[in-house]
């Protein structure tokens, strides 16, 4: 590999590290989100700062071409960030429908209320149904 690329790939490398840590402190991560691209980033940089490490690590694993084995891993790393979002994803829309079914009940006993005391005008009543 040539200086310049060389250069090239270490300075992409050390941009998503430091992408991704700030994005943690800014808190447009949460933790448990950032783990896989933190781990990412780290390999990627040591990768590139050593590219004897993945032709190390392919020879280990029993893979001819380096640059596959990388692929595969970062496969498998998206794989595994796909899974992790479509489980949090299901748990939320529980809990979404959950919220508006309770929001909806309170809203039912909120009407028989007002209709069993008798205290809400039809002015009152004409605003709420327009503002739904």
């Amino acid at each position: 590999m040539n200086p310049v690329t060389h250069a090239f790939v270490i300075a992409a490398a050390a941009l998503a590290l430091i992408a991704v840590v700030e994005m943690l402190r800014r808190q447009r991560f949460r933790e448990r989100h950032a783990v896989w691209w933190l781990l990412a980033a780290v390999v990627s940089l040591v990768v590139s700062i050593f590219p004897d490490t993945l032709q190390f690590a392919a020879t280990a694993v029993g893979v001819e071409i380096p640059s596959n084995l990388a692929f595969f891993v970062s496969v498998i790393l998206l794989v595994i960030v796909s899974v992790q979002h479509s489980s949090e994803l299901t748990r939320l829309e529980e809990k979404t429908r959950t919220l508006a079914e309770h929001v909806a009940l309170l809203e039912l006993r909120v009407r028989l209320l007002d209709a069993g005391s008798g205290s809400g005008t039809e002015a009152e009543d004409d605003r709420t149904d327009r503002g739904r």
